[in-house]
């Protein structure tokens, strides 16, 4: 058995085909003639803007516009002046050969974005190495592999996919991946479950532990590989097999139906989006409303910033398919280490605590002002909700509405249209934010909690730093304590709270949650029903009689694994 990271869930069975790519020579070579080689680069990023084009119609018509846009990027990344200048200058100044000159300025923007925090910036440097590996394969005539005409039904065992090469995949011919390469939130992984297809990353030495031709047995879910199975290991995950199948038809009962415990608790699951396309996943799994739209990505992958019409038509998109159900739109989180180019944002030592979110916005009024005006004129359209991201105090808040105020009040006198009973909200997810909650309580019509950095600040972990992460844990009881405080003194002034980190998406967290009266889930769209289901077998008044007992335990582990026996209980 052999162990990786599941990015993408199901079990399969089949073959191993290995797949190697074509050696790339990347020696330094002298050239005589600069002039010929930048020719030679140019040509070749020529070739790679095509072929990139290519993939991405493909993409848009067989998976979608979203996902379309990953390759929109890459051709982006082929028009960045300061990384083809920086090869060109390399070819110029040590007239050495075009491929050796992309490697090398390839690797530096890499490294640098590998450095930061932020998954979202680490998955950059995948881009830039599928873009700068495009070129060099150009510049030798490399074809990447590809799986040949009677070859299918395999599961493909490589070092590495790129988004390209998984977005290529037939899955006429490909009935998973294994890679030792890549990371869940890696755009590899989202392709993947996207394309529905099984897959594993994360396993060192891959190639020495699987070969072409081995039987495999692979478990996404759980990130497991069986290799040459016995007669018992088939039919064991036959049968797990068979369950899986079995629950996903069960979740699709749960398809449009209300969000409601077994005691008759109701509450709401709402979904998280990046991009309008995204609408469509929401509506396929039967959220409730969009609890996170996360507005930055509409900043991101261009060359300049998004004007007020522009972010006024996807907003209104989205409010508009979604027929009147909420939509919770986050202003502009950016910033730090999501990095904007045509910003010119300084690089921070520390940039989770850094020049970002409100604190860029309120400093950078023409950037805010115009996407509240967006907002407002899109909230005649739909039920749109806004809400500001890492408020660290009442006066950061206050003169965040300040500005909503002056954006109504120009929109009044322009004759425009809007909901002038737009709910406003904030997320808590800075712990200043948390312990003064009741007070921030009393200038908003709902909170929503960001697990995923409230986490973070409170144990003070990063969670790129693979030597502590361990200690990054939803269920320290420091953090569930302050988690139970923010919603206690939400109700206390009639206002809901919501969450839309991780944890909220944590199947052994739910029943806490329920038990301390969170009102909202906001998930990723594919969780959303997984999540009705479990909550349709709890009752709320049963795991809330034990709720003052959890949150007495003194350590995280205790607590996981009396709510993993909770849930096997009540819910397998």
């Amino acid at each position: 058995m052999v162990r990786g990271i599941g990015i993408s869930p199901g079990i399969i069975f089949g073959k191993a085909k290995t797949m190697i790519k074509n050696q790339v020579n990347l020696e330094k070579k002298n050239i005589e003639d600069r002039n010929e080689e930048i020719d030679r680069l140019v040509h070749a990023i020529a070739s790679s803007k095509q072929q990139i084009n290519e993939i991405a119609i493909k993409t848009r018509a067989t998976i979608g516009e979203s996902e379309a846009k990953i390759f929109e990027a890459h051709e982006l990344i082929l028009e960045d002046a300061t990384l083809i200048d920086g090869i060109k200058d390399k070819i110029n100044e040590e007239m050495v050969n075009a491929e050796y000159a992309v490697s090398v300025v390839a690797k530096q923007f890499m490294d640098i974005f590998d450095s930061m925090d932020d998954a979202y910036m680490k998955e950059k440097s995948a881009d830039i190495k599928d873009v700068s590996d495009r070129i060099i394969r150009n510049l030798l005539g490399i074809e990447a592999w590809h799986l040949a005409d009677n070859e299918d039904k395999v599961i493909i065992v490589a070092e590495d996919l790129t988004p390209s090469d998984t977005a290529l995949l037939d899955k006429n011919k490909v009935l998973g991946f294994v890679t030792a390469v890549g990371g869940k939130t890696s755009h590899t992984a989202i392709l993947a479950r996207i394309l529905e297809i099984p897959a594993i990353s994360g396993i060192q030495g891959i190639m020495e532990k699987l070969h072409d031709g081995d039987d495999l047995i692979l478990d996404g879910q759980e990130g497991i590989v069986i290799v040459n199975p016995s007669p018992d290991d088939i039919h064991d995950y036959q049968e797990k097999k068979k369950v899986y199948d079995n629950q996903l038809l069960l979740y699709k009962k749960y398809l449009n139906k209300p969000s409601i415990t077994k005691d008759g608790k109701e509450v709401e699951i709402f979904a998280n989006i990046g991009l309008p396309d995204d609408t469509d996943k929401v509506i396929a799994n039967g959220a409730e409303g969009i609890g996170l739209f996360r507005t930055e990505f509409l900043f991101m992958n261009r060359k300049n910033l998004p004007t007020e019409q522009e972010q006024y038509e996807a907003y209104k998109d989205v409010a508009t398919r979604l027929k009147g159900k909420p939509v919770v739109i986050r202003t502009l989180d950016i910033g730090g280490d999501k990095e904007v180019d045509y910003l010119h944002l300084q690089a921070e030592l520390n940039p989770f605590l850094g020049y970002r979110a409100i604190r860029l916005c309120l400093d950078r009024k023409e950037i805010f002002m115009t996407q509240l005006r967006a907002l407002l004129r899109a909230s005649a359209y739909g039920n749109i909700k806004i809400m500001f991201p890492m408020i660290s105090s009442v006066h950061e808040l206050r003169e965040a509405k300040q500005m909503l105020q002056e954006a109504k009040k120009a929109l009044e006198n322009e004759g425009i249209l809007y909901n002038d009973t737009i709910e406003l909200g904030m997320m808590i997810e800075v712990p200043s934010a948390a312990m003064m909650s009741d007070l921030l309580a009393k200038e908003v019509d709902f909170f929503s909690i960001g697990t995923n950095d409230l986490i973070q600040y409170m144990v003070a972990v990063d969670r790129g730093n693979e030597k502590i992460a361990h200690l990054y844990h939803e269920f320290n009881p420091g953090v569930l304590r302050m988690i139970k405080m923010v919603i206690d003194n939400a109700h206390e002034a009639n206002i809901w709270v919501g969450m839309c980190g991780e944890a909220a998406a944590n199947p052994y967290m739910l029943p806490l949650l329920l038990a301390m009266g969170l009102d909202e889930f906001s998930v990723c769209p594919s969780a959303v029903l997984e999540l009705r289901y479990i909550m349709s077998k709890l009752s709320v008044d049963d795991i809330k009689s034990k709720l003052d007992t959890i949150l007495m335990m003194a350590e995280e582990h205790a607590i996981e694994k009396y709510m993993e026996e909770y849930y096997d209980k009540h819910i397998n």
